[in-house]
């Protein structure tokens, strides 16, 4: 076999290895997602709960980089220590070990099993969650399928003198070694793809055992850069956790690179050759990385808070503030984003209906143009999360993320209409009023700030049943209705009454206090409307009101 074609195989092979990763990283993710939060939010309490965290979740997803991912979105805005985050990472290194050396043993009768039963799984079941462990299934066999044709891949190249050469030239020195399989674990952004494809090297003796070393602390170090730069040019604080990540992968390479020959030997001596050399190897590196680096997490900790302090916020109010691109291929954490995006919204739109309060109270000039400009901050926050949303894989959600992106969207544009209709329709009244200089009298005023009053309440409720479903706050809601619709009525039968009486209330006063009301029950309409899928789904809502 030519050196090309061992390329080419090899190529099919890592690229099938990365194939089953994000089968199973997807599948996980659909069926546990909810669970594996969890998990994270209860272990990100101490450094010790949280390395075990970091260890049970990433052998889970395959990924640490998912792990880190999921970490960073809790440590975002300080709700996690950074502690227990960096404790975490230290963790989930140590369980990429762990699958590594899951997949070392001979998998030629395994992986046809695993792939036979999540073939079935996926096409049998009607059961969304056993359907997605039935991918993920499906993804450990192919991983498995791949190892087994690397190493078949690899064996025909003991004998073949210019293959060997090739790779022989390659990793003759040890820095270059550790450089290449950082490049390369960069670029395909799986450590353990890189690690197994070593230990086939190994197991074919197409390199000494001092250059797999090597390269094995080179994808240790590589898998450390991409939280790094997909961190760079944000928010610095977001680089703590990436960057001391790094630095402890760093460290360790520093330390070991100069005595790999020894640490081969060492493992020789051990009864350890060929891929047990390699895996065990970058099993016992992590868990030396984690005892050494573990007690001392405090000060680097408070290191790297000085030396990446939090960004002072831009002036513009509208720029998104937790939509990160990094987590659009991790969809709970991309989803849980884009709500605290939407929470944003609804303080612009309290601050516009209390705005609008004051502009009809005060006859404030200077309060319309400032509710106009909320409204455009509203408009560009709810165009960045629809576009956010847009672009989470449809196909990587399961039912209740896929109904929970559908109910975020909802209440995006519910409240975008609620402050088009503040902005177009009350302030446009508001304008006139002060224009033609109207002066509303005080009942009028009372009833428009006991609108106003309610409407605040009401949003109050609707966040309620947005972020954490409460049904007892959507029947609320929806029972103010009845609120609003009442008030609306009496309005218009006292304008009538006033009209046949024919006292100091003139036809355009009296209109543009209906009109007042009548919007008022329009945004009161769009914050109301939050509560019906949750209703629908609880059974709580009639389909019609006709008899």
């Amino acid at each position: 076999m030519s050196a090309t074609q061992v390329i080419i195989r090899l190529l099919g092979d890592v690229a099938l290895l990365l194939w089953g990763i994000h089968m199973v990283h997807t599948g996980v993710m659909r069926a546990l997602g909810g669970e594996v939060r969890r998990v994270l939010e209860r272990g990100l309490k101490n450094r010790g709960y949280a390395f075990l965290s970091g260890v049970a979740v990433t052998t889970a997803l395959q990924s640490s980089t998912a792990t880190g991912l999921l970490a960073t979105s809790f440590a975002a805005d300080g709700a996690v220590k950074l502690v227990p985050a960096l404790a975490l990472m230290l963790g989930a290194n140590v369980g990429t070990a762990l699958i590594v050396q899951i997949f070392s043993f001979d998998v030629s009768l395994i992986f046809p099993l695993f792939i036979l039963a999540g073939l079935i799984a996926f096409k049998q079941s009607q059961r969304t969650k056993v359907r997605d462990l039935g991918r993920a299934a499906i993804g450990l066999g192919l991983m498995l399928l791949a190892l087994h044709l690397l190493a078949e891949t690899m064996r025909p190249v003991e004998g073949a003198v210019a293959v060997r050469e090739l790779f022989a030239a390659l990793t003759r020195d040890p820095l270059l070694n550790l450089a290449i399989a950082a490049l390369l674990t960069w670029a395909v952004h799986s450590s353990v793809v890189v690690v197994l494809f070593v230990m086939s090297m190994l197991a074919a003796d197409v390199v000494a055992a001092p250059a797999a070393l090597a390269m094995v602390l080179g994808a240790n170090l590589g898998s450390a850069l991409n939280p790094v730069l997909e961190s760079a040019g944000s928010d610095p604080a977001r680089l703590r956790l990436a960057v001391g990540n790094l630095v402890n992968r760093a460290a360790g390479c520093a330390v070991a690179l100069p005595f790999l020959p020894e640490i081969a030997g060492l493992l020789a001596r051990a009864g350890l050759a060929g891929g047990a050399a390699a895996s065990g190897f970058h099993l016992a590196f992590n868990l030396a990385l984690a005892a050494t680096f573990i007690g001392v997490l405090p000060p680097l900790a408070r290191l790297l808070t000085r030396l990446f302090p939090d960004a002072i916020r831009p002036d513009d109010p509208a720029t998104p503030k937790y939509l990160s691109p990094s987590a659009i291929d991790t969809p709970s954490v991309a989803l849980a984003n884009a709500v605290r995006e939407t929470l944003r919204m609804t303080d612009v739109v309290e601050a516009m209906i209390r705005g609008s309060q004051d502009v009809f109270q005060n006859a404030d000039r200077k309060g319309v143009a400032e509710v106009a400009r909320m409204d455009n901050i509203l408009d560009r926050l709810h165009a960045s999360i629809e576009r956010y949303l847009a672009s989470v894989d449809g196909e990587a959600l399961n039912e209740a993320e896929a109904r929970r992106q559908s109910d975020i969207l909802a209440f995006a544009i519910n409240l975008e209409h609620a402050g088009d209709v503040v902005e177009k329709s009350l302030m446009k009244l508001a304008s006139k009023q002060i224009r033609n200089r109207i002066a509303l009298p005080a009942e009028a005023l009372d009833e428009i700030g006991q609108m106003h009053a309610r409407l605040l309440e009401d949003l109050q409720l609707a966040v309620a049943v947005f972020t954490s479903g409460d049904v007892a706050a959507a029947r609320r809601l929806v029972e103010d209705k009845e609120f609003y619709r009442l008030q609306e009525r009496a309005a218009t039968d006292r304008h009538f009454a006033r009209v046949r009486r024919g006292d100091a209330w003139t036809y355009e006063l009296s209109g543009i206090h209906l009109d007042i009301l009548r919007d008022l029950k329009r945004v009161s309409a769009h914050i109301i409307a939050t509560a019906y899928p949750l209703l629908e789904q609880s059974e709580m809502l009639r389909r019609s009101r006709l008899t």
